[in-house]
């Protein structure tokens, strides 16, 4: 099919029809009240459902997956419009938690994951490539386009299934997010653990249903500029979607220079908006930028991202590896279910589960479940949770970079007991400085 703007044009009138047809449905049914499902998962889920990746019945266009990394770079565009100004010291303390927690995360699963592989699947099917363990981290914490690229290295290098079985992880990695998400979000909830949500029997009726009563309805917005002149709404849109434009010609900029470096244009986007965001404030501009109304596109750019990202999912069957892939995926989950019950209280003295629920997400799924998780259980994002990822990831990008290009390398060479070794070991670090440095602040506090 041509992909024409009139293509963008229908499938965003799809998802707009199936937008409605799940906000009729949290409105109506109980069961999806229950499971606090929002109207952007609910349009994704029906989308998969029937269109190309299911039943085939809506003509959705086979560009419905590059959404999604668009409307991430526009999301994080908006977030440095859309904060309040906070000390540096402060957000330093707040970034230097998530990025430890987050580095962790990510390095130890592409470690630990190989290690299991290694230890027992290896053993117990010795036809096995030495590199399947690194499969579940090349899926859940990387995503489909690291799956991509996982895959594509292992192929040149004669492995033809690592594509399959990378993808596989990726699409399992999603589903385990949503699913073990929202489970993890109503047991959050129940035991009161949520810093902007309670038990989800006490939850109020319009939470539950999505729909405002007319006399607790807020404005939206504040126009702060004259429509004479542009809409206001066009205005904050122009902001970030400079923001967002400059980040991605950034980052093919980047990859053209430096074809191995490759930097998300969400993170640059990110930082061309704080760079706009600080100049707007020298020259005093800033007092027009309204905070509510960036909010709102961020808000209505993350639910399409939601849904074009669920809509996107392929789901190849490998029945050759069906058992061995079961087990590398169980282990992800209870991975990654660690780090958030008994890791994440311990890294973060405030709003521990929001962070935690955000990086489930990111670490089994992809940076757009993790979003859609943290918009659940804070709906206005004021844990300060995206403003902190996206700062921690700028010193994370060369990490991950490094792994994605080097991992394929060190194991068709025979050095996957290296990479283990340095992997786990580099967790293990950053955990005991960060431990070692809580342990000061706490004695620094008694003693004053």
């Amino acid at each position: 099919m041509e992909f024409t703007p009139w293509t963008i044009f229908v499938d965003l009138g799809l998802i707009s029809l199936l937008f409605l047809v799940g906000s009729l449905l949290r409105a109506k049914v109980k069961l999806i009240q229950e499971l606090f499902l929002p109207a952007g998962l609910l349009a994704g889920l029906i989308a998969l459902a029937l269109g190309p990746n299911g039943l085939g019945w809506l003509p959705f266009s086979s560009q419905i997956g590059t959404y999604p990394g668009i409307l991430i770079a526009v999301v994080f565009a908006a977030l440095p419009f859309s904060s309040e100004k906070t000390p540096f010291s402060s957000v330093t303390k707040r970034v230097g938690s998530m990025w430890a927690y987050s580095q962790m995360v990510m390095i130890m699963q592409w470690g630990s994951g190989l290690l299991f592989a290694l230890l027992l699947l290896n053993n117990l099917w010795g036809d096995l490539h030495t590199g399947f363990g690194l499969m579940l981290a090349s899926g859940f914490a990387g995503g489909h386009g690291t799956a991509a690229a996982i895959g594509q290295a292992f192929a040149e290098h004669g492995w033809e299934d690592a594509a399959s079985l990378a993808m596989t992880s990726a699409t399992v990695g999603i589903i385990s997010a949503i699913v073990g998400g929202l489970i993890l979000i109503k047991w959050g909830a129940k035991k009161g653990h949520t810093g902007f949500i309670s038990n989800f029997d006490q939850l109020p009726k319009e939470l539950k249903t999505g729909l405002v009563p007319l006399e607790m309805r807020k404005s939206v917005g504040a126009g702060t500029v004259s429509s004479i002149s542009i809409d206001p709404l066009m205005f904050h849109a122009s902001l970030v979607g400079l923001a967002a434009m400059c980040g991605y010609y950034l980052s093919k900029a980047a990859s053209a220079y430096f074809p191995k470096l490759n930097l998300p244009a969400f993170c640059l986007a990110f930082l061309v908006a704080l760079l706009l965001s600080k100049l707007m404030q020298g020259f005093g501009a800033d007092e027009y930028v309204d905070q509510k109304t960036m909010n709102r596109i961020s808000g209505t750019c993350t639910d399409l991202l939601v849904a074009f990202g669920v809509a996107s999912i392929k789901l190849p069957v490998v029945v050759k590896y069906a058992l061995p892939l079961a087990l590398l995926f169980v282990f992800g989950v209870v991975f990654c279910l660690f780090f958030f019950i008994w890791m994440a209280p311990r890294f973060f003295r405030q709003y521990w589960f929001e962070r935690g629920i955000f990086t489930w997400g990111w670490a089994t799924g992809t940076t757009a479940m993790g979003i859609a998780l943290l918009r659940i259980v804070d709906p206005d994002l004021e844990s300060k949770t995206l403003d902190d990822f996206a700062l921690a990831y700028i010193p994370m990008a060369p990490v991950e970079i490094a792994i994605v290009t080097f991992a394929p390398l060190l194991i068709v060479n025979g050095q996957h007991w290296l990479f283990t070794a340095v992997t786990m070991l580099a967790g293990l670090i950053i955990f005991g400085i960060f431990r070692g440095k809580q342990k000061d602040q706490k004695l620094q506090t008694q003693n004053m």
